[in-house]
């Protein structure tokens, strides 16, 4: 660049920035300003012609004044131009101006541009550098679609100097990552990719810089950067800092160009030839072989650019995962910074070991390392050291070592950072459970956990420690006795009184033998602790009181004392109030066989994921351990499955309750009993899941969750779906039937598909009838609401409902239905309640079949009800990286369906994402390069298993009307699921 000469100083500007600097007050600021801005103002609309010089000095005042705050809205055009002139300082200050103030929507952008240009096409790279500069720095998308197609013809031609063609990588890096539809490098891609050959080391580092951003989000089309990234960095790699003089750093040979030559790598698998591999790896070895030499300085500087190298490289070598030697080597060479005097030094090694614990091949050594990371988490004065101290250990956990692992987590638990206290406690439960060969050793490790941290003990974690008790004998009567032990503690946080209540109601009848543990010690101990708890866990605690009932007929009359006190029967919070009152009444009125069927034990959890796993997942602070190491640890971890929350042992029939609190129903649904309970019964007591509340107050309007805010609530009371009637034969529920239907309508199919994207509307209507529809779903359950309206003046006679779940669905679904009132008044309306449980996916639709007498003539048609299997999805977001990693997974052939289809309606954007959303996926934004492109993800919830599903619609939006297209790809973990959703979707554009 040209020096400024002494003569362009600018006194004017000078004098002005020293009076501006002299101000004693902001009154006296704003005058000197307005001031100038006048005698500015008067001198660009004199008549007497500014020279150059003139122009620059007053473009710079105006520049100052903008950057001191003030508003600018003249000297635009003298600005403009300037870039006119042929002196580098005045053309300089133009397009500095034009940077900073001019926006894309301006009037003078076609001006602007016209100047760009022709320094572009100047061939003077002073003013080429200096019009790229402007480009990247407004990097609007005006700017994208007048130049993006100019600047690679720079970049490649051969005649461009090294100086223009660094600006002009750098330019276009920054046009692309504001407007990526708009740079297209088509046939400049290979061009583009031998910049990484050129002999000025300043064009490949800023090439390099460009290219790594475009293979990140085209892969295929740069692979060929690879085996030239080798070329290049092996170069580097084996030269002498003497080699390349100008670009060597303290006796550090060109290490920026190094670290991103190693980083652009791993946007790629290993490379596949085998000179090529060959060659990278000896590059690798080189660079670790180095970091062991003794330094070539005392500087910082040198230190930094070599470990700066080194870090990379094991980045690499941990991307690639495939080279055991070089694994083994990284681990341990991060094993000797642990202990370096460096703190930034030490964190990034913990980091970079969190990874190298999940490859197979270093797991071992990592180990080796366990009582310096121990050594670390005790004594670090940094809180995030110490917090990846604890990522690496909780990565490095085995059976070999998880109870020395969590004896040290617990032991610093105490004295732990507030910050990081919630994520230990998660990842001690999550180990404790994984690694658990003693269940009593679990229990105890879990009960110590809530005495330690009781406050950042979430739900999950106590919820989970039930689950596993419940669902395993041989702990049970351990559990009983050592929670028992606990509750006896004068302070006894919350948390351990749930826990304690749950399981001595459950199975406190293990340890009553016991004199020191009678039933009315533990009744009296869990009483001991009533008035201190909140609400949920009172609620929880008197349902431990009705379980004694049964367990213990002994404790019958204390309790209903308790229960029939006024601070019960009449307490200000309703749950607590109609616990005790429905509590009282049930222990007055049941008989002791009907008392022992409603109380009994709690059946054990389906197989799930730990919900603890998923907690921890969910949290994206400093400290969450990375999705690969998530992954790893959930291989065989399960012990017991159940990632449901366990039921209060209250849900039972007599206390269905109206108003529920945050603990009367830990499974979220307000469920008694698992949907795969026992078949009715005459007579029986169990209850619906999905049961409603008594007349008082309809469960479907304070549901505190959510799963029925939006629906209406029931006309009439309803009693429990599965007790049969009284015999009443008008008043008899309708039955789920295995025989197949009569034929549903031809229309059915195409009723159907409107719902598939939506849960409320007209399924069907008549002149006699019409069918409404209100549903939601959670999970692997769905609760719809059919509103059958009478449309005549006529009354329905005789009016039944049947649901069939023709050939296999009957073992896919299970559907249950409330009685309908069989008497339907002219104009009247009456409602139905159908409860769903999916078991495993499935493909076709239950049938409806609706039957009733219309001036004696009897009225019977058959309907597909709208449930399919994409009701069960449940919405994962997930980022771009996750999403194509695991797009790749999901890559056997019976995994995709895919399906090219025409649309038949208007390509509108929001209506595609509401019709996507409404499908139950989450739509993920900037995730597609193509950003007309949709990408979804979801997984599909059923009793049986869960289906991970991810999608990705790609219009043809460009092509004309009656000639647009769609490919639909859809890929799951299971065939059946993928075919089916392609077919249900590419019925809905």
């Amino acid at each position: 660049m040209p020096a400024v000469s002494k003569g362009d100083g600018m006194r004017g500007l000078a004098v002005f920035i020293s009076d501006i600097r002299n101000c004693k007050s902001k009154e006296a600021e704003i005058k000197r300003i307005n001031k100038e801005l006048a005698n500015i103002r008067s001198k660009f609309k004199g008549d007497k012609a500014l020279d150059g010089y003139s122009k620059k000095k007053y473009v710079c005042k105006l520049l100052f004044i903008f950057l001191l705050g003030h508003d600018i809205d003249f000297g635009h055009m003298e600005a403009v131009n300037l870039l006119s002139s042929n002196k580098y300082t005045e053309k300089q200050i133009g397009y500095l101006f034009i940077s900073v103030l001019v926006n894309s929507n301006s009037e003078l952008i076609r001006l602007i541009n016209n100047a760009i240009k022709n320094d572009l096409s100047s061939r003077n790279p002073t003013f080429m550098c200096l019009a790229l500069h402007c480009i990247a720095n407004v990097g609007s998308r005006e700017m994208a679609e007048a130049f993006a197609g100019e600047i690679p013809r720079i970049l490649v031609a051969g005649d461009t100097m090294d100086s223009v063609k660094q600006s002009a990588a750098l330019c276009l890096l920054r046009l692309y990552k504001t407007s990526p539809d708009l740079v297209l490098m088509g046939e400049w891609t290979s061009r583009v990719v031998h910049l990484l050959n050129d002999q000025h080391m300043g064009v490949v580092t800023a090439a390099i810089s460009l290219i790594t951003c475009l293979s990140q989000k085209n892969p295929d089309e740069f692979k060929t950067c690879v085996s030239l990234a080798v070329s290049r960095l092996s170069r580097i790699v084996s030269s002498a800092s003497t080699d390349l003089q100008d670009y060597t750093y303290y006796f550090v040979p060109a290490p920026w160009l190094s670290c991103k030559l190693l980083r652009l790598l791993q946007c790629y698998p290993p490379p596949e030839d085998g000179a090529v591999k060959g060659r990278l790896v000896e590059c690798l070895e080189t660079i670790l072989n180095k970091a062991q030499e003794p330094p070539k300085s005392k500087k910082v500087q040198h230190s930094n650019a070599k470990n700066a190298i080194l870090f990379e490289a094991i980045a690499l070598i941990i991307h690639y995962d495939s080279e055991p030697n070089l694994l083994v080597r990284a681990c341990n060479q991060l094993g000797q910074f642990l202990q370096h005097r460096e703190t930034n030094l030490r964190y990034l090694a913990l980091e970079s070991m969190c990874t190298l614990a999940s490859s197979e091949f270093s797991h071992e050594a990592v180990k080796t390392h366990i009582e310096t990371v121990i050594n670390a988490l005790k004594t670090e004065r940094d809180v995030s050291v110490r917090q990846r101290a604890a990522d690496l250990l909780y990565a490095m956990c085995d059976r070999s070592n998880a109870k020395q692992i969590v004896a040290e987590m617990l032991s610093y638990l105490e004295t732990a950072d507030y910050s990081i206290r919630e994520e230990m406690v998660l990842k001690v439960a999550i180990l404790a459970e994984k690694y658990a060969v003693d269940y009593s050793w679990y229990v105890d490790t879990i009960l110590n956990l809530i005495r330690i941290a009781g406050d950042y003990v979430s739900e999950e974690v106590w919820y989970r420690v039930i689950q596993i008790v419940i669902n395993r004998d041989d702990v049970q009567g351990y559990a009983a006795k050592t929670v028992f032990e606990a509750l006896q503690a004068p302070a006894c946080h919350e948390n351990m009184v749930k826990v304690g209540g749950y399981i001595l109601g459950e199975f406190g009848n293990l340890i009553a033998g016991d004199p020191r543990s009678s039933p009315l010690v533990q009744f009296n101990l869990l009483h001991s602790k009533f008035h201190l708890c909140s609400v949920p866990t009172r609620a929880l605690l008197l349902s431990a009181y009705i379980k004694f009932i049964n367990l213990f007929p002994e404790t019958k009359t204390t309790i209903q004392e308790v229960l029939r006190c006024d601070s019960q029967i009449r307490n200000s919070d309703v749950e607590l109030q109609q616990r005790a009152v429905e509590y009282l009444k049930l222990s007055s009125i049941a008989s002791t066989d009907v008392l022992a069927t409603v109380l009994e034990e709690m059946p054990p959890f389906p197989e799930r994921e730990s919900s603890i796993l998923a907690k921890l997942k969910k949290k994206k602070g400093p400290g969450a351990v990375s999705n690969e190491l998530e992954e790893g640890k959930r291989e065989g971890g399960e012990l017991n499955g159940a990632g449901e929350r366990p039921g209060d042992s209250s849900a039972i029939g007599a206390s269905n309750a109206s108003t529920p609190s945050p603990s009367a129903d830990l499974l979220g649904l307000r469920s008694a009993a698992p949907v795969s309970a026992a078949p009715p019964s005459a007579g029986s007591l169990l209850v619906d899941v999905f049961s409603e509340a008594g007349p008082a107050a309809p469960a479907a309007s304070v549901n505190d969750d959510g799963f029925l805010r939006d629906l209406e609530p029931p006309t009439e009371s309803s009693d429990s779906l599965l007790a049969e009637g009284s015999g009443d034969s008008d008043s008899a529920p309708p039955s789920v039937v295995s025989e197949d239907p009569a034929p549903p309508l031809p229309e059915s199919d195409e009723l159907l598909n409107k719902f598939v994207c939506k849960n409320n509307g007209v399924l069907f209507e008549n002149q006699l009838l019409q069918i409404g529809i209100k549903s939601e779903y959670r999970q692997n359950l769905g609760r719809m609401y059919l509103f059958y309206g009478n449309k005549t003046s006529v009354q329905f006679v005789s009016f039944t409902t049947t649901v069939s779940c023709p050939g296999e669905l009957q073992s896919h679904l299970n559907v249950q239905l409330k009685p309908v009132d069989p008497l339907v008044e002219g104009g009247a309306q009456v409602q139905q309640v159908i409860n769903i449980e999916c078991i495993t996916d499935f493909s076709e639709a239950p049938i409806l079949n609706i039957k009733f007498r219309y001036g004696g003539a009897l009225q019977n048609l058959s309907l597909k009800l709208p449930v399919t299997i994409n009701k069960f999805f449940q919405p994962t977001e997930m980022a771009s990286n996750d999403f194509f990693q695991r797009w790749k997974q999901l890559s056997q052939p019976q995994q995709e369906a895919q399906k090219i289809f025409k649309a038949n309606h208007a390509m509108d954007t929001e209506v595609i994402k509401a019709k996507l959303l409404g499908l139950g996926t989450a739509l993920l934004d900037k995730v597609d390069p193509n950003p007309e492109n949709f990408v979804c993800a979801g997984v599909i919830q059923t009793k049986s298993q869960q289906v991970g599903c991810l999608l990705r619609l790609e219009p043809n939006a460009q092509a004309q009307p009656g000639e647009q297209m769609y490919r639909l790809t859809l890929r799951s973990s299971k065939d059946t699921v993928s075919k089916r959703l392609c077919d249900l979707l590419a019925e809905q554009f």
